[in-house]
């Protein structure tokens, strides 16, 4: 399946694999490598989860043994770009159609024709697009403080609000100067954001924070982690100069839409009116919990997954 067994035993990796809730392996798709964490029994039905920025796979650290103790194959990769993944060059590479491809070559990797797809933040946006692109290879699909694309672009559209909370995408477009902001004085706004976030006191431990910077600080990171903005944005800028924008996409797989209310960057209203484009949905929304809700509240997004996978 493309793996590869000396990864099970590396001492190369950001948390060490005697901290690791699962195994460290090396998987091949879409015409790169992988890292990733896998768990729980092999014959299990698989979940993917899909991390977000500015993240790796220990954004996922509460829920894989949750999963994996109910009986999932749970695979936490390392996103393309990001810490110990392939991060091949240019805007390109990170492409949304890249995105899913290497989801769907995941899958196969592991010998499956389907997965409950999981995705947070950026994670979330590859989620949402592989339901949409590649529906024969999504079971079921949970998302966490993502918007579908549809709706985005309607709030976009119609809320001045969402357009200053999306102030950060835009200056993700300039060349040099968002990694440069990220980097500068050892990597202070990740820090910051880490700090300052969350609802819940401690959701990252200083661990954690030191782990999030190491997986940032590996070479080619910070800017492979940009150019998912970059491409993007240029994708989305093409599609509305030729079709009028990204248009209604519709999602036809059992969805779970998990979003902490408390979230800087996105609006509420990007939780409702979703019938349109995602008729089979269900949205639970975590008063007290912000955009990093699964640190926020890690027992209730486990016991909401595991409700929606059964």
């Amino acid at each position: 399946m493309g793996q590869h067994a000396s990864a099970r035993d590396s001492t190369a990796w950001t948390v060490p694999a005697s901290k690791t809730p699962g195994v460290h392996e090396l998987v091949d798709t879409n015409g790169i490598r992988l890292h990733t964490v896998t768990a729980g029994p092999p014959d299990g039905d698989l979940v993917v989860l899909l991390h977000g920025f500015p993240e790796f796979w220990y954004a996922w650290k509460h829920q894989i043994p949750a999963l994996a103790d109910a009986g999932y194959r749970v695979v936490a990769p390392d996103l393309r770009g990001y810490n110990h993944s392939d991060k091949p060059d240019g805007v390109a590479a990170y492409h949304i159609d890249e995105l899913v491809a290497d989801v769907a070559g995941l899958v196969s990797a592991f010998d499956h024709e389907q997965a409950h797809v999981v995705g947070h933040d950026w994670g979330g946006v590859i989620a949402w697009q592989t339901a949409i692109d590649r529906p024969d290879i999504v079971d079921q699909l949970a998302v966490l403080n993502a918007p579908h694309p549809s709706a985005y672009e309607r709030e976009l559209r119609r809320s001045l609000d969402q357009v200053l909370r999306s102030w950060y995408v835009l200056f993700f477009q300039l060349p040099v100067l968002p990694e440069a902001s990220l980097r500068w004085k050892d990597c202070t706004v990740l820090e910051r954001i880490l700090a300052d976030g969350p609802t819940r006191p401690d959701a990252f431990t200083d661990t954690d924070v030191t782990r999030y910077k190491r997986a940032l600080g590996q070479p080619g990171a910070l800017t492979a982690a940009v150019n998912y903005y970059r491409a993007l944005g240029r994708r989305n800028a093409k599609l509305t100069l030729t079709a009028g924008g990204v248009g209604n996409r519709p999602v036809t797989a059992p969805t779970l839409l998990i979003w902490g209310v408390q979230d800087d960057a996105l609006s509420l209203a990007l939780t409702q009116d979703l019938d349109e484009w995602v008729p089979d949905c269900r949205v639970e929304r975590l008063p007290a919990a912000s955009h990093w809700v699964q640190f926020d509240a890690p027992e209730q997004v486990s016991d909401h997954l595991l409700t929606h996978l059964s």
